[in-house]
């Protein structure tokens, strides 16, 4: 997609509120379900409970592939959003800490750009179910950007 197309569709997307197109864009975002929701200036990323993300049947709970893939792809999805960035970024490295189970419910996820240079951006991203201040997960991404 060319760097027109996306600026388009991010525009597009920050008038109508709905971030469809842009997922549409990202393969794997699409086959677990992931969900943009706009509060404010914040974005907050939902992954809808899924019987296919089910890693573990006994607890159930999340697979954590697909905890850490909803991460990473959520972060590439809010610098594409936030940051006019006129092509997908790219991802150089992903670090997460698992604090708890992921169990069979919603998932939501909030980023934060915590540097944004001309190459490089630096993400910190929260991963949470049933309250914010108790996090399933944490993790460090940097992308390429340029």
């Amino acid at each position: 997609m060319s760097e027109l197309n996306i600026n388009a569709l991010v525009r597009q997307a920050h008038e109508t509120n709905n971030y469809d197109a842009l997922i549409e864009l990202i393969p794997y975002a699409r086959l677990i379900g992931i969900e943009c929701l706009r509060l404010g200036d914040d974005m907050v990323f939902r992954l809808p409970a899924s019987k296919n993300n089910i890693g573990n049947p006994i607890l159930p709970a999340i697979h954590g592939g697909v905890i850490a893939g909803f991460m990473e792809h959520s972060a590439l999805l809010h610098l594409l959003m936030f940051m006019e960035i006129p092509h997908m970024p790219k991802i150089i490295d992903f670090s997460i800490d698992y604090l708890r189970a992921g169990h069979y419910r919603d998932t939501f996820v909030q980023c934060q750009v915590w540097r944004q240079g001309r190459r490089v951006a630096n993400v910190a991203i929260t991963a949470w179910q049933t309250n914010q201040t108790e996090p399933i997960a944490t993790a460090r991404a940097h992308f390429k950007v340029d």
